[in-house]
């Protein structure tokens, strides 16, 4: 399964490092599928897109994954790609950038030739550059966020929107960022995304002042900074003992403001009207969603 990680550090930018297959066993074990693929992305000091990805198809890529990627900005999204369509390419590789915004989507969505008729019809075909069902999710979240002026929550809600009510979907779980805003989608119920609000040096009252220091199952995230400051975590799995750690409703979607404002809204109906199981999935598609890809 897909791991999906997103910080918001505020309005001070932190430097943060990131190991993106965190069990380096697992990439030499037969017993374990190894990723596809693996990226981070933030926003640097210009305010421009800043992406460190790469397709693992061989041991070379998988020493890129294992490395420390350091990155400095105020938002940070990072991806871990076990694949369901597309091939080992950096075109297929989250995260994806279309109009400054980065994205990275965890799940299965179908009826990509209908969907790309509707790109086509919004005049968003060319937004798309490799094979996966992911980069034309987020083109349409591109294209319906124009035709709304810029706003990304009003997009976001469309897109989904038109998505639940057409197309075959197993999961749809995202998060996106701007150099100021991180939005954050749960849907359905099919996988888990987690959320912590953390206070300047973890667990609120703990008076400890830790920096970050935070492994989930592939991805490892530390920031020094994160000690003085508060941030917003959104990750596939709790990353830590905190206690914090709240599970998102299905059909959530969460918006984290410049100022670590959480705002929460439930704008999807509880399941899409063509809702996809495992049994229904191709066989490579059903082993990336399944959660044993990943384990160690």
């Amino acid at each position: 399964m897909c791991r999906l990680f997103g910080l918001h550090a505020g309005q001070q930018a932190v430097t943060a490092t990131f190991w993106l297959v965190d069990a380096p066993d697992s990439l030499q074990a037969q017993s374990h599928r190894n990723p596809d693929g693996a990226g981070v992305g933030t926003f640097g000091p210009s305010g421009r897109p800043e992406v460190s990805k790469q397709p693992i198809a061989a041991w070379e890529d998988a020493q890129f994954a294992a490395a420390a990627q350091d990155l400095r900005g105020t938002t940070f999204v990072a991806h871990v790609r076990y694949a369901s369509t597309g091939a080992h390419t950096m075109a297929n590789t989250h995260p994806f950038e279309q109009d400054g915004r980065l994205f990275a989507h965890n799940g299965v969505v179908q009826g990509l030739p209908e969907l790309d008729r509707h790109l086509a019809s919004l005049g968003a075909a060319g937004l798309v550059a490799g094979q996966t069902d992911s980069e034309r999710v987020f083109a349409l979240i591109t294209a319906e966020t124009r035709r709304h002026g810029g706003d990304v929550t009003a997009g976001l809600t469309a897109a989904v929107s038109w998505i639940s009510a057409r197309l075959p979907v197993y999961a749809l779980n995202l998060v996106l960022i701007t150099a100021a805003g991180l939005w954050a989608l749960r849907y359905p119920a099919t996988h888990e995304l987690y959320v912590l609000d953390r206070p300047a040096g973890g667990r609120a009252g703990s008076g400890t002042g830790q920096a970050l220091d935070a492994t989930s199952n592939r991805i490892h995230a530390r920031s020094p900074r994160l000690a003085d400051q508060p941030s917003v975590i959104i990750a596939s799995e709790r990353m830590d003992d905190d206690p914090g750690w709240r599970l998102l409703d299905p059909g959530e979607l969460l918006y984290v403001s410049p100022a670590l404002q959480i705002d929460r809204a439930a704008p999807f109906p509880p399941e899409p009207a063509h809702l996809l199981q495992l049994a229904d999935l191709d066989p490579a598609a059903a082993a990336s969603q399944h959660p044993a890809a990943a384990s160690r």
